[in-house]
């Protein structure tokens, strides 16, 4: 698929990507019409926009391919694991694995600081060589939460070929956006008008 990173073709969070920065993370590779794809993780650059328009990094953060190539393998990763939720199959072991071992990058504990100006006061430790990782496991730890927790029943996949987002159902909704709805619906009554045949629910 050719890839077309521009800003223009870039969808609206899907439901449920707002609560739920892992399922913005799964959905940061797109596949769209026409045979193009958009990946906001593609390049350093984009990463490094991507991380930082989510608070997972600073806003000088200045990360190079190979971390950029570590958020797209979990987030390879991540998709399996969603796949295998929304299909009702056993996850792969690898990819339980690489969220696991995403989960035990960062310190989980929030260490103590004081400086003059604002005192004494707790945060997490995050040196530059530590970005990647605090973002990989922040990101590992809501996909576990998403993939486990009461949302999970809602988790779907768009039914608008070739959108290959995930989203949190609302009532009968399968699509990620308007534009996948408008365009399951066009497919919806193209076929009525061609062939008399209904395409599969949710399409």
């Amino acid at each position: 698929m050719k890839e077309n990173a521009t800003a223009e073709t870039a969808l609206p969070p899907a439901p449920g990507a707002e609560q739920h920065p892992a399922l913005d993370f799964a959905n940061s590779a797109v596949a769209l019409s026409g045979g193009q794809f958009l990946d906001l993780l593609g390049t350093p650059a984009t990463a490094n926009r991507w991380l930082i328009e989510r608070d997972l990094a600073p806003a000088e953060v200045d990360l190079q391919e190979t971390c950029a190539a570590q958020l797209r393998s979990l987030r390879e990763q991540v998709r399996s694991l969603l796949a295998a939720r929304v299909a009702g199959h056993p996850g792969l072991p690898g990819a339980v694995a690489a969220v696991n071992d995403a989960l035990t990058r960062a310190p989980a504990a929030s260490l103590l600081h004081w400086d003059r100006t604002h005192g004494p006061y707790r945060a997490a430790s995050h040196p530059t060589a530590l970005i990647v990782e605090h973002a990989l496991a922040v990101l590992a730890d809501d996909a576990a939460d998403l993939i486990t927790g009461p949302d999970a029943e809602r988790l779907t996949a768009c039914a608008s070929t070739p959108c290959n987002r995930y989203l949190l159902r609302h009532g009968r909704r399968h699509w990620c956006s308007v534009r996948c709805g408008d365009r399951a619906r066009a497919a919806r009554a193209y076929a009525r008008r061609t062939q008399g045949v209904e395409p599969p629910a949710g399409a």
